[in-house]
């Protein structure tokens, strides 16, 4: 057997230009931020301290993914062309799997046209999302015998193109294995398992159920109608069917937390892209009953093997008293305490507690705060995060309830109150989106390696 012997000078040579190379891509998403941002109030002036010289507003991009376990996706050069919305999205299913590549070849994207003062809500994360570049880098990595997760975090923080999301979501999830060789028959296994468990826990009568179980079963189906109701597909009844099999299946498998409100609202952006593999058009145009019993079985397992998934991560956020929820919380109130003092000062003279707003925030990851339409948007975020997803929550909260500091600072308890639990979000696109995740990335790259800076 060989030693190997390291050379010493080559380690700092390595490690220097890892330095280097963080630096570079720190300014270069300050300098992204700075754009977005001009000629708007900042709060946590400390970060433009950072970077003395002029920016450039033509440097603006999405948001890169920082040192913290994740890799940069090489994509910040060129501009960015979206995908042609009259190209047909590729349908795949468990018989598709494990020619991914072939599927992805039939949608081509191609260049955006050019925009006029009307489409100034046109953002920057769906071009982002759609750079052709991103675009091949994606199919490049989709197409591979065996998925590099890492790759794909890098390349999903930014962003998905919609039509790719499906598949991007279960992999990065790890409900579809990495393996290309093996993820028909893992997908068509626990397509399944989970016909097998609804056929044991729901499709049973109320008699063999316990009283706790039925109490369940009945506050289940009462939030299903309140889930997302400003968006009518969700008001079909196969579709709150489908929704309440999800939702009752995972509390029974799941006796530590059970059913919590709010979990149903978790379900939901699983619900949109794994439909979306099976219904053309936008989600106003859709209708259950063009789906086979056979379609709607795959998309609730997916639903349900995902979910799971995702509340792995987050177990306590839904057991007894939700304690990791107010963990965050807590966290919250002292990152935003060090970003912004005057804010949290104000917050706290007025006797303003996080937990009056920010509760909710964490307990449906702010599905309910944003408009429905950029929910997919963050959700790739989100499953880019991966495992660190609990921890990066709080800065995107901070981010997006600093968002408003200049309005907050102004108002009492009362106000405060109301304006934080209704927000106006409503006309949001995905440039304030973008300008939220940002913040939330510059802030994490910050305090992140130094907890000692949120000690209280």
């Amino acid at each position: 057997m060989k030693n190997t012997v390291n050379n010493p000078a080559d380690d700092d040579d390595t490690n220097k230009d890892a330095v280097s190379t963080l630096d570079s891509r720190f300014n270069q998403t300050l300098k992204s931020v700075q754009g977005l941002l001009k000629g708007r109030s900042f709060p946590g002036k400390v970060l433009l301290s950072r970077r003395t010289e002029p920016f450039d507003a033509s440097s603006i991009h999405g948001s890169p993914r920082g040192e913290y376990g994740r890799t940069f996706s090489q994509n910040d050069a060129g501009p960015s062309e979206q995908e042609d919305d009259s190209v047909e999205s590729p349908k795949t299913d468990g018989n598709e799997s494990n020619d991914y590549s072939a599927s992805l070849s039939k949608s081509k994207p191609s260049p955006s046209p050019v925009n006029t003062p009307g489409d100034s809500q046109k953002t920057l994360l769906s071009a982002r999302s759609t750079d052709t570049a991103r675009v091949m880098k994606f199919k490049k990595e989709l197409s591979a015998p065996t998925v590099t997760l890492e790759n794909l975090r890098a390349l999903a923080w930014n962003g998905v193109p919609s039509y790719m999301r499906p598949v991007v979501w279960r992999l990065l999830l790890g409900y579809a294995p990495p393996n290309s060789d093996r993820r028909e028959g893992v997908l068509r296994r626990k397509r399944l398992e989970y016909l097998d468990c609804v056929a044991q826990y729901y499709d049973i009568p109320d008699t063999e159920r316990s009283d706790d179980e039925i109490n369940m079963l009945r506050q289940i189906q009462v939030d299903c109608p309140r889930t997302v109701p400003d968006v009518a597909f969700f008001q079909q009844p196969a579709v709150q069917k489908s929704l309440e099999r999800i939702l009752y299946t995972w509390a029974i498998r799941h006796p530590a937390s059970g059913y919590v409100q709010g979990i149903n609202d978790l379900v939901t952006p699983f619900l949109v892209v794994f439909l979306s593999e099976q219904l053309e058009g936008s989600i106003d145009t859709w209708s259950s009953l063009d789906l086979t019993e056979d379609k709607i079985a795959d998309v609730e397992a997916d639903c349900y093997w995902c979910l799971s998934k995702l509340l792995d991560g987050m177990q306590d956020h839904y057991t007894f008293a939700q304690p990791g929820i107010q963990r965050l919380v807590f966290k919250l109130r002292e990152l935003v305490r060090r970003i912004d003092e005057p804010v949290s000062k104000h917050m706290e003279e007025h006797g303003l507690e996080f937990l009056q707003f920010a509760f909710r925030w964490f307990n449906c990851l702010l599905i309910r705060e944003i408009p429905f339409s950029l929910v997919n948007r963050l959700w790739d975020t989100y499953l880019a995060e991966g495992d660190a997803l609990p921890d990066f929550l709080v800065y995107i909260a901070a981010s997006f309830v600093l968002t408003w500091s200049d309005k907050v600072h102004k108002l009492d308890f009362q106000e405060m109150v109301m304006f934080l639990q209704h927000l106006p979000t409503l006309n949001w696109g995905d440039q304030e989106l973008e300008m939220v995740l940002s913040r939330a990335y510059m802030w994490h790259t910050m305090f992140n390696s130094c907890p000692s800076h949120l000690a209280s």
